[in-house]
């Protein structure tokens, strides 16, 4: 005998009921935090810069042929004019990483980095500025990224001098000489140097990349930022970018000290959309006290949806949006005015790369 369908409502309605989210809040870790913004506010996707844009910050992410064509197409939908490849390399790898993007001369041009092998033995700085000057022969425009985190400049041997050692001073010297800007990393956002605990709000990120200052001989936040003053400052023929705002984004006014003393520093915002969209009245003022000293440039893989986010944290006033990102805390967008955008995105670069 058929039974009355009604005999099943019970069933269907206790399906129905039962939760259909399978996560657990009390066991929810940090890492998979992955929130959606309920707010009904403006959303105002940007695919392409308001202004042609140059991205001085960037590294060797095409591989193969196929990957550099992909990308000049991904930078013509998005409004990249020009693309800075930082490589930091020499010697033949230099030579090789040349030969792959020279071919596209109006869209990428590369920079090199400085030999530190054997920077402790005698006449060193002698045999690192030839190289110097040998990559700039084969087509380096620029030096970078270095990068120094507090035990040395980085190379493939370990680490090196720290940018304001004596040793330095022939190097640095020359790239004014050849009209050569150096791109800088020094130190790291300030969360990695704070505890590791619930009240770092940066701890998602931070966790990964802490620094760890209990190393022999390792330079603290405050002690990084001197070694690029005093390069900055005694090399005033040499035009130096601290990339990342030169990790000062938890105080912008160590940088903009540094900005008001120093005409040849200049930083990029490369790298810390997130970290500095979740202060945007307070970008927005540092980008219109310092729109003669800023750089676009972005350190990402060069995807349409990197380019994008960027855009819309620089040229609206969108707020609590989130994106792809090291950070759990939302993004708003700085509203910068068209006169500011203009310098950012290519007056300021092109001042630089002309030289």
């Amino acid at each position: 005998m058929i039974k009355p369908v009604a005999s099943f409502i019970p069933l269907i309605v206790l399906a129905t009921c039962m939760p259909c989210d399978a996560q657990d809040a009390t066991q929810l870790k940090l890492k998979d935090f992955r929130p959606k913004s309920i707010y009904r506010v403006p959303v105002t996707p940007i695919k392409k810069a308001k202004f042609p844009a140059i991205d001085m910050h960037s590294h060797v992410y095409a591989r193969s042929e196929e990957q550099l064509t992909q990308w000049i197409k991904t930078m013509n939908d998005a409004g990249i004019e020009k693309t800075i490849i930082l490589s930091g390399a020499t010697g033949a790898r230099f030579d090789s990483l040349y030969s792959r993007y020279a071919r596209y001369p109006d869209r990428f041009e590369l920079w090199c980095g400085f030999d530190l092998t054997g920077y402790q033995e005698t006449g060193w700085s002698e045999k690192a500025v030839r190289e110097l000057e040998r990559c700039v022969k084969v087509g380096a425009r620029g030096i970078g990224e270095l990068s120094d985190k507090g035990l040395g400049l980085h190379y493939a041997g370990g680490f090196g001098p720290h940018i304001n050692d004596p040793i330095m001073k022939p190097l640095l010297q020359r790239c004014g000489d050849l009209h050569i800007p150096i791109n800088i990393h020094v130190a790291e956002p300030y969360w990695m140097y704070l505890p590791m605990d619930s009240t770092n709000d940066g701890l998602m990120n931070a966790y990964t990349w802490r620094i760890d200052l209990t190393k022999k001989g390792i330079l603290g936040h405050a002690e990084l930022i001197k070694t690029l003053e005093d390069a900055v400052g005694g090399n005033v023929r040499t035009t130096f970018i601290a990339c990342h705002y030169a990790n000062c984004e938890y105080d912008l006014s160590i940088l903009g000290a540094l900005l008001d003393k120093y005409p040849n520093l200049y930083a990029d915002a490369a790298a810390r959309f997130g970290e500095t969209s979740a202060i945007p009245r307070y970008m927005a003022s540092f980008y219109e006290k310092y729109q003669d000293k800023l750089l676009y440039g972005t350190d990402n893989e060069p995807e349409s949806h990197m380019y994008e986010v960027t855009f819309r944290i620089l040229e609206t006033l969108d707020e609590h949006f989130y994106y792809y990102t090291f950070y759990h805390w939302p993004s708003s967008g700085f509203g910068l005015k068209d006169s500011i955008l203009k310098k950012v995105y290519q007056m300021n670069a092109k001042r630089i790369l002309k030289k």
